[in-house]
C-alpha cells in the first residue's frame, strides 16, 4: 500500500492553529493597533450556536467583525465563543474552527480561505449554467488569500 504525505490536511490544520493562536492572544491582550478581523463561517456547521434571529437572517454563512466592541472572547481547541453587538443588542456566538470559511485581517492585508468540496461542487454547478456572467467591474483584491484545501484528500 502506497503511503503519501497529505499536505492539504497538514496545511488545513496549520491554518486553523494559526487562527487559534491569534485569537488566544487577542483574548489575553486585546487587539493590537489597527488589527481587526472579518471572520466568515458556515451557520449550518455542527457546533455553531447563534441566536435564532441571526440564523434566520444568515441561513448559509455569516461574517462577523471583531474590532471595536466585543466581550467574553474564549478560545478552545475546537473553536471560540464571543459576544458581539448587533444593533445595540449583545449576542453570544459559538463558532467552531471547522465552520470557518474565511479569516481576514485587512489592516495588514492578510487572509485565509478554507474551501470545502461543497464549494468546488457549487463552482462546477455555476460553470454549468449557460447564463452569461456580466460583471461590470471585477472585484478588487484586498490582500493575499491562501487557499490550500483543494489539495486535501478525503
Amino acid at each position: 500500500m502506497a503511503r503519501s504525505i497529505d499536505y492539504g490536511n497538514l496545511m488545513h490544520r496549520a491554518m486553523r492553529s494559526l487562527i487559534q493562536s491569534v485569537l488566544q492572544d487577542v483574548a489575553k491582550n486585546g487587539l493590537p493597533g489597527a488589527h481587526h478581523f472579518f471572520i466568515t463561517f458556515d451557520t449550518n456547521a455542527p457546533g455553531v450556536a447563534i441566536a435564532d434571529w441571526l440564523k434566520a437572517r444568515y441561513p448559509k454563512d455569516m461574517t462577523v467583525v471583531i474590532q471595536h466592541w466585543y466581550e467574553n472572547l474564549v478560545v478552545t481547541d475546537e473553536g471560540f465563543s464571543i459576544t458581539l453587538n448587533f444593533g445595540n443588542a449583545p449576542e453570544p456566538l459559538i463558532i467552531p474552527f471547522d465552520s470557518l470559511r474565511t479569516f481576514v485581517d485587512p489592516s495588514v492585508e492578510f487572509g485565509l480561505r478554507f474551501e470545502t468540496h461543497e464549494d468546488e461542487d457549487d463552482a462546477e454547478e455555476e460553470d454549468d449554467d449557460d447564463t452569461p456572467q456580466d460583471d461590470p467591474e471585477p472585484p478588487q483584491p484586498q490582500g493575499q488569500v491562501v487557499s490550500l484545501d483543494k489539495f486535501r484528500k478525503q
